[in-house]
């Protein structure tokens, strides 16, 4: 056992490196002698086709696109609030016939639409009786539906009042009081 070697495993030991690379110049290297020192990447432009196109031409190309894509989503309304779009009621008319000049009469029935009468007292949810049931009869001929007309003044008639009330510009509240009552009857051209 005199002659043999430790047994140790050597394989991470690392040599010396040779006395040229430890000193060029006058200046010491800090860098490892088994790396190549790292260049700056050229840029060069990327080529498509017959065209360079330069990374920041690129990143202006994406942002128009982007740009492009949000607004086609916000001209097809994905971005407006879940509130219906409310459409006045066009006029009735009613209807007449000329008959022809040498025929028989022709009889029609037309039907004329009475405009329905608006609420005289301040009403709120909970509330019922014929005065919610005009109401309700009032907000549905003006396209704001409460749902059927029972004469409860529920969760419906008050979302129908409210979005009446916004479209007038109005507060909110779902309650109709003074100003609501005035707006009502205006609407409804009385």
């Amino acid at each position: 056992m005199a002659g043999r070697e430790p047994d140790y495993d050597d394989w991470f030991d690392e040599p010396e490196p040779p006395p040229e690379h430890r000193r060029r110049g006058s200046r010491a290297v800090d860098e490892d002698a088994w790396t190549i020192p790292a260049r700056p990447a050229r840029r060069e432009p990327l080529q498509i086709g017959n065209v360079s196109v330069t990374t920041r031409a690129l990143l202006v190309a994406a942002i128009l696109v982007i740009v492009l894509f949000v607004a086609v989503l916000a001209a097809a309304g994905v971005f407006s609030s879940g509130s219906p779009k409310v459409t006045p009621p066009l006029p009735t008319t009613p209807l007449t016939v000329a008959a022809p000049p040498s025929s028989t009469p022709l009889t029609t029935t037309a039907s004329t639409t009475t405009p329905t009468s608006t609420p005289t007292t301040t009403l709120k949810p909970g509330d019922s009786g014929s005065e919610v049931t005009t109401l309700q009869n009032e907000l549905t001929s003006l396209g704001y539906s409460p749902g059927k007309a029972d004469g409860t003044y529920g969760p419906a008639t008050e979302q129908a009042v409210k979005n009446f009330q916004t479209a007038k510009g109005l507060a909110a509240d779902g309650i109709v009081g003074p100003k609501t009552l005035a707006a009502l009857q205006q609407a409804a051209g009385g």
